[in-house]
């Protein structure tokens, strides 16, 4: 057994050329993380914890799911009525089931980097004395998540936004000058076309008509509610937007279709299946036109089946750990979308992710359809995300963005999380990015120069993502 221990300085790094070019080219570079779901309220109040239950097992479906899966009883995952210790305990009970699992590296780098935890490995025998070593760090006075951010070297996070928010906490951070980190928000306008949830949409259409002060009576009053909410975006920083959706919607819908469609929808109307994609279909044009007009970036995520226990979705509400990856076919509908946007010369910045490895390849050959040489890298394969956030997931995508794209352009990695602990994932996908290229080099498939490929690495780390987004332009 060796004594070394298990998060040591060549993590991942199998090779000389992959230890190389991770120390000399990715270890030291700032992050941009533009894609999270950190609450911006949270950043303003400059959040602090009481303890480490309260920044890891808080809201983490991930953790969550492995917990139920090993056996652990709900109460000691989401339950009101258990300790933060014993929640603790339970998750640490469970790591020694999770060889080969994210969350054991996922775990062990945070408990490394953010706790200086080195010399042990989380389980139930040391479940206790890593709870207490953590706690004294985290109620330190210099522990908080805006130092958390800073000592990541983090120099722009993107949250996930509703276009009806008032914005009044980026407004806060943004006029903070003790604070150096760009703290943005992210256009996320799922509802805008959430026609087949008919409660939910009439229920936000309410919300608009607050934000924007106007009366939505029609389909044209509630595109300009629409585009006023997205000027205000931009007023305040906003620079990207994003999709959530099942597929991705490119059916033919007229203007007068469309306005019908809304028209039923908000007289509560049942819509049929047709209606439905032809209304989505509209709604995301018209939303990709408007990110092109103002100079975004378009985000969409696709390929979840949500809530998939009815039972669990009652008493827990989303994000609790049961959703899982979709199958729904996305070619042809993606394709028609990207070419109406580029027809009229309305296609802007777009990165795509997909959830199921399936569509890796139909992805990659599907965006350089549509590159057009005006940006480098115009239209991006999207990092792995969520299941595929993992060193598999992360490798395929790599592999066929290489294969069939180029992935010197690619705009490298997010966290996609909640946690002010996710920053690792920047140093986990660096260490994984140098380890495949160090392979390459070491075996002849790529040159073996430090200059040449390390440049690469820097480019995908950080410089390619600071160049596409332009967050730092005048």
């Amino acid at each position: 057994m060796s004594n070394s221990p298990f998060i040591h300085d060549d993590f991942l790094l199998q090779t000389r050329a992959a230890r190389e070019l991770y120390h000399g080219y990715a270890e030291g570079l700032p992050i941009i993380d533009y894609h999270c779901h950190l609450k911006p309220s949270e950043i303003a109040g400059d959040k602090r914890w009481e303890n480490i239950t309260q920044i890891w097992l808080y809201g983490d479906h991930y953790k969550w799911r492995a917990m139920r899966t090993a056996g652990v009883p709900e109460r000691l995952c989401t339950g009101g009525d258990t300790s933060d210790w014993e929640k603790f305990e339970a998750y640490a009970g469970i790591m020694p089931k999770a060889l080969r699992n994210p969350l054991y590296h996922w775990t062990h780098l945070e408990l490394s980097r953010y706790f200086g935890v080195t010399d042990r490995l989380l389980g139930p025998d040391t479940a206790k004395s890593i709870y207490d070593d953590c706690n004294r760090v985290i109620t330190a006075p210099d522990f908080s998540c805006r130092s958390l951010m800073t000592r990541s070297k983090v120099e722009v996070v993107c949250t996930t936004d509703d276009p009806v928010d008032s914005l009044a906490d980026h407004i806060a951070i943004a006029a903070d000058a003790s604070f150096s980190v760009q703290v943005r928000p992210t256009w996320r306008p799922d509802l805008a076309y959430a026609v087949d949830r008919p409660e939910a949409f009439l229920a936000w259409l309410g919300k608009l008509e607050a934000a924007a002060c106007v009366e939505i009576g029609n389909l044209e009053a509630f595109l300009s509610a629409i585009r006023q909410r997205h000027a205000f975006f931009h007023a305040h920083g906003c620079r990207l937007s994003d999709r959530g959706l099942d597929t991705v919607y490119g059916d033919d819908c007229t203007a007068s279709q469309a306005a019908t469609i809304f028209d039923k929808a908000r007289a509560r109307q049942p819509l049929d299946p047709v209606e439905i994609r032809r209304f989505k279909s509209f709604m995301l044009f018209e939303l990709g036109v408007m990110d092109a007009e103002s100079g975004w970036t378009q985000q969409i995520h696709y390929g979840a089946l949500r809530n998939n226990n009815t039972a669990m979705f009652r008493a827990l509400g989303p994000d609790t750990g049961f959703d899982s990856i979709d199958d729904q076919p996305v070619a042809q509908g993606l394709s028609r979308y990207l070419d109406r946007l580029a027809l009229a010369g309305k296609l802007p910045r777009t990165i795509i992710y997909n959830l199921n490895p399936r569509d890796n390849e139909l992805i990659a050959t599907m965006l350089g359809n549509f590159q057009d040489g005006e940006v480098a890298g115009k239209l991006q394969m999207g990092s792995g995300w969520w299941f595929l956030d993992q060193t598999d997931g992360m490798t395929r995508q790599i592999e066929a963005l290489s294969q069939l794209g180029l992935l010197s352009q690619f705009v490298g990695m997010l966290t996609d999380s909640r946690s002010f602990l996710s920053y690792t994932r920047h140093e986990y996908f660096r260490r994984l990015l140098c380890n495949i290229l160090g392979a390459d080099m070491e075996r002849g498939l790529i040159p073996n120069d430090l200059a040449l490929v390390g440049k690469m690495v820097a480019d995908i780390s950080y410089h390619n993502a600071r160049n596409y987004f332009g967050f730092f332009s005048k």
